[in-house]
């Protein structure tokens, strides 16, 4: 019996890891990052497409209102 091993493309990775990035970072630094290391090449449109394709306004407004309650708890500490 073949054991098959699926591999992930470095769209995939690049996909997971700006989800990781967005999770942990404010956006804003996010996109400093990014243009530091030059991964602004490419279909901008495309990887954004890709990058929030499983995202709602209502996903976005609630990832945004948790952070902004996150930084305030914080900052209040």
């Amino acid at each position: 019996m073949k054991m098959k091993i699926k591999v992930a493309s470095e769209q995939q990775i690049m996909q997971e890891a700006l989800r990781v990035l967005f999770a942990n970072l404010k956006p804003s630094k996010v996109m400093r990052f990014w243009a530091a290391c030059q991964l602004g090449e490419g279909d901008y449109l495309k990887l954004k497409e890709q990058v929030f394709e499983e995202e709602t306004v209502t996903s976005l407004y609630e990832k945004i209102t948790a952070y902004q309650d996150n930084q305030q708890a914080e900052n209040n500490e």
